[in-house]
């Protein structure tokens, strides 16, 4: 297994790795819209928490060798169902021609007030 820390993300606030690469995949922790420069939560719309959490994934799967194309799997979380069109829309922009098996989850209370808790996932690994 090798774990990947990088320090272009959020620190794992826990007793938990940012991602772990093994047998070819990468597995990734649930990510929150939190700025990773500034600690900042990002309490705007849908959309700007939508477009954080996935640019955080990004920025961890560059640092294993890989990038969003290779995403198999990604489980959301978002506050309200009302939500999921938004959230839908703000993915077909990150995954314009490959499209990845996708759970949403509706829930009720999220972590620090969030609207979209985490987005948990599995990648494909392209680094050798």
């Amino acid at each position: 297994m090798k774990y990947i820390q990088t320090k272009n993300s959020l620190k794992a606030a826990g007793h938990y790795s940012q991602a772990i690469v093994h047998n070819g995949l990468i597995y990734v922790s649930g990510q929150l819209p939190i700025n990773p420069n500034t600690g900042e939560k990002i309490n705007g719309d849908i959309s700007q928490q939508t477009r954080r959490v996935l640019d955080n994934l990004n920025t961890i799967l560059e640092e294993a060798g890989s990038d969003l194309q290779q995403v198999l799997k990604l489980v959301i979380y978002i506050s309200d169902i009302d939500m999921w069109d938004t959230v839908n829309d703000i993915c077909k922009e990150y995954f314009i021609a490959h499209k990845p098996v996708r759970t949403i989850v509706p829930t009720r209370e999220l972590h620090f007030g969030l609207r979209l808790r985490s987005i948990a996932s599995l990648y494909v690994n392209n680094a050798s």
